[in-house]
């Protein structure tokens, strides 16, 4: 007899985009909010090579044992990932004893209509 106990899957949550091109309209206080935790986060070169490993990681995700190397230490490199889930920017899901993070296509495609769109209008 198997004491093996199935559980349901969890549904990543969804990433709602985070605004309009720059230059479509003003962006309201908390769409500016929310985009400067974005830009903050990724400001770092640390976060910004973490986000980088996990975006172009193999399968679209990388465990936390893969992505250690950046030149700091592991709890360093829990701090900067903590801070990037909380801008928004990676989600996270744990599987047995290590953490798998992944960047949600919908943030970068966000991201990049927000500067893209901004740049075509402005050449």
């Amino acid at each position: 007899m198997s004491s093996v106990k199935v559980l349901p899957l969890l549904e990543p949550e969804a990433v709602a985009p985070c605004c309009p091109p720059l230059n479509e309209r003003p962006l309201t206080a908390e769409e500016a909010e929310r985009t400067s935790k974005m830009f903050k986060a990724l400001g770092d070169p640390v976060r910004l090579r973490l986000f980088s490993l996990v975006a172009s990681h193999e399968g679209g995700e990388a465990c936390v044992c893969d992505i250690s190397d950046v030149g700091v230490s592991q709890p360093t490199v829990s701090h900067h990932l903590k801070k990037l889930r909380e801008a928004g920017l990676l989600s996270s899901e744990r599987r047995g004893t290590w953490v798998y993070y992944r960047v949600e296509p919908a943030v970068l495609s966000a991201m990049g209509a927000l500067l893209t769109s901004a740049a075509a209008k402005a050449a």
